[in-house]
């Protein structure tokens, strides 16, 4: 028995022996009053001392006995609670081997005294209750066999919990006791079953409602392509198709406009789209009633929203990053977190130019509410990001603005387009700035037109984006999750062939009809032609318009030649490359260049990865160009292998034959390593 609860009855028994004290004062005043009274009490007092000291003796063992009685059975009724206690329980010793368990315990682990607790559950060891901790809290998956002998998988929280006990007495007789005393702790483990509360957690993240919306991308260019006959009948055929993928997740699809459709499901069917990575994609393009062009479709999805409200802004927000990316895709979009499926189809161009007329009508109110207008491209600018800056600078000019771009660096790609502006002596000396001017000038007034790059990371100064509210966007690459946050105008279009083809447009459509100077046209040209490959890749009948319109411009083909002529190191580096690239498996070409020291070392770049698809057999390439702390990927393929996809692996974009991204801090070794590896996974899983 404990001590202090033996002093403790000892000092109850010895109470009225101790009230004799008090007694006896008494006693002498009465003797001081009356001498027979006194004697009568002192009397009496003598009797009641000698019968207390006589109860005291002969009940004081008693006593003790029943209360040693009474904490043995109150031991024996906790040792059975614990026994019988429906939470699994089991203590283990210092080395995680179990020395006890309790009934529960042993149901789902069977008979386990003297084995590892790591046998039993394999995610459990001693590494999840360190030295220095004394409780943690663990989730784990035990599967456990029925009566059947069918599988059942269980689910539990696991609290262990360290028990010191350097303070044990010697003389108990546990069967653990010298285990405890010679480890000096035990751990003690309870699990507590969630597997009903998984099961719930499961039925109530899958009946949560997906919100999403589909678009036809191509309404009006695939009507215009068939009999005017054959127009319900196709739209017929295409509504049927939409409509039976929608059943067969039991959702529910209702057409909102001629070309849109309003779609409602539960989130447990989307692992099944996932897996057939969203079949309806591809069925929409069998549909033929003699139109010569595919039907594709555009399909984002909001999941795990708050409210539906907030699903349905993120399937909105979706639907803009697939159209911007070119349609033919799913985006999916779970709060910050966003998914691609499809993208495999090259991008049709609008025949239409309405979108072109409504961003040069806005670009132009932009304008005339700015006092100054300043213009960025993409790092390392090449001659489609400079040459759709001077035009832009030569709209600014027009209506009266003053304007400015943003050059950190003259490379050899654009230096000559550059020099003969400059050397005219008609442009001011402060038409090009660098990031400390440009950061200096830019405020609320400031109009930022960004061309050529989307990616917040990838522009010439990124600072200068917070620097202002007003900022506009143009440029034909994909759009990915990067993108710059909250543009006043945004006109990206994956359709374009180059970033100068979108310009020329735009000021075909100005009201003031500006006027470009021939060597302003030759530098939009000459953009147009490096993005096209000498017009081979991504033409269209609006690319051969846009460059007539720089031919009616004053364009000068043969100056435009002499802007891409390049030096012999440049031609010997380039060669260099591509005698060096790697082929993988067959089809992959990948190539290194070192762009310290080299003028322009990404335009190289993306010349190596154009050269190595002329190679029989080439279906992608791949050029690394390592210039100081980063290292800068063009990818390049014909029409077989989406490059766009494989880039955005790496936080890049572009378009299914055409992309790029950047990999800092890496070397070119490591980055080489990166895309064997990224290559290898993606032919894994056939998705190339």
């Amino acid at each position: 028995m404990d001590i202090t609860k033996k002093t403790k009855i000892e000092q109850y028994l010895q109470g009225p022996l101790k009230a004799m004290i008090l007694l006896v004062p008494v006693d002498i005043l009465f003797l001081w009053i009356d001498i027979r009274c006194g004697l009568i009490l002192g009397l009496v007092l003598i009797v009641y001392l000698l019968l207390q000291f006589f109860l005291y003796s002969s009940s004081r063992k008693e006593i003790v006995k029943e209360c040693m009685n009474f904490v043995f059975e109150q031991g024996q009724v906790q040792n059975y609670l614990i026994h019988e206690l429906p939470v699994p329980y089991a203590l283990l010793d210092g080395d995680g081997m179990i020395i006890w368990s309790n009934v529960a315990f042993q149901k789902i682990a069977g008979d386990n005294r003297g084995k590892s607790l790591q046998q039993i559950f394999p995610n459990l060891n001693r590494n999840l209750l360190p030295s220095d901790v004394n409780h943690t809290i663990s989730h784990i998956e035990y599967e456990k066999k029925d009566k059947d002998e069918k599988k059942q998988k269980l689910f539990y929280k696991v609290e262990l919990n360290r028990i010191r006990v350097e303070d044990f007495s010697g003389e108990q007789d546990d069967i653990c006791s010298q285990q405890m005393l010679r480890d000096n702790c035990l751990i003690a483990a309870y699990f507590f079953d969630q597997t009903l509360l998984k099961k719930y957690m499961e039925q109530n993240e899958n009946q949560r409602m997906v919100i999403g919306l589909i678009y036809i991308d191509n309404y009006d260019e695939i009507l215009d392509d068939i009999d005017e006959v054959k127009h319900s009948m196709l739209i017929a055929v295409a509504d049927r198709k939409i409509n039976k993928f929608v059943q067969n997740v039991s959702g529910i699809v209702k057409r909102t406009e001629r070309d849109k459709y309003f779609v409602v499901f539960e989130q447990k069917y989307l692992d099944k789209m996932k897996a057939n990575k969203f079949s309806i994609l591809d069925e929409i393009k069998t549909i033929n009633l003699g139109n010569s062009m595919h039907i594709t479709l555009s399909i984002s999805l909001g999941i795990n929203g708050n409210t539906y409200q907030e699903n349905y802004e993120s399937a909105c927000t979706g639907m803009d990053l697939a159209l911007g990316r070119g349609g033919d895709q799913v985006v999916i979009k779970d709060g910050e977190d966003i998914s691609y499926y499809g993208g495999n189809c090259e991008v049709m161009e609008r025949t239409t130019r309405v979108k072109a007329r409504v961003k040069a009508h806005a670009l132009k109110e932009l304008l005339e509410s700015k006092e100054n207008v300043v213009i960025m491209a993409h790092k390392i600018p090449d001659p489609d990001a400079m040459g759709a800056a001077i035009g832009l600078y030569r709209l600014g000019l027009s209506l009266g603005r003053k304007a400015h771009i943003v050059m950190n660096e003259m490379t050899i790609s654009v230096r000559s387009m550059l020099e003969e502006l400059l050397e005219s002596g008609n442009y001011d000396k402060d038409m090009f700035i660098n990031n400390e001017k440009a950061i200096e000038i830019t405020d609320d007034n400031t109009l930022l037109i960004v061309v050529d790059v989307n990616h917040a990371s990838y522009t010439e100064c990124e600072k200068l984006l917070s620097q202002t509210r007003t900022t506009v966007i143009l440029d034909h690459h994909r759009k990915n999750k990067n993108m710059i946050k909250n543009p006043v105008l945004s006109y990206v279009e994956p359709y374009a062939s180059s970033t100068c083809e979108m310009v020329a447009e735009i000021l075909q459509y100005v009201e003031s009809k500006p006027k470009l100077e021939p060597m302003e046209a030759n530098a939009m040209y000459y953009g147009m032609l490096v993005d096209t490959d000498n017009f081979v890749n991504k033409t269209g009948v609006r690319t051969f318009e846009a460059a007539a319109y720089l031919k009616r411009s004053g364009a000068d083909l043969v100056k435009v030649r002499k802007m891409s002529r390049e030096t012999m190191d440049t031609y010997r580096i380039r060669a260099k490359a591509i005698s060096e690239a790697e082929i993988l498996y067959g089809e992959f070409a990948i190539a290194t260049l070192v762009g310290i020291g080299v003028d322009s070392p990404t335009v190289i770049g993306a010349q190596v990865a154009n050269e190595l698809l002329d190679i029989k057999g080439i279906r992608a390439s791949f050029v690394l160009t390592g210039v100081r702390e980063r290292v800068y990927i063009s990818a390049r393929s014909i029409d077989e292998i989406n490059v766009q996809k494989i880039m955005e692996e790496f936080g890049g974009g572009g378009h299914l034959t055409v992309a790029g991204a950047q990999l800092v801090d890496v070397s070119l070794d490591e980055a080489k390593m990166i895309i064997r590896e990224t290559l290898r996974i993606l032919k894994g899983k056939g998705e190339i």
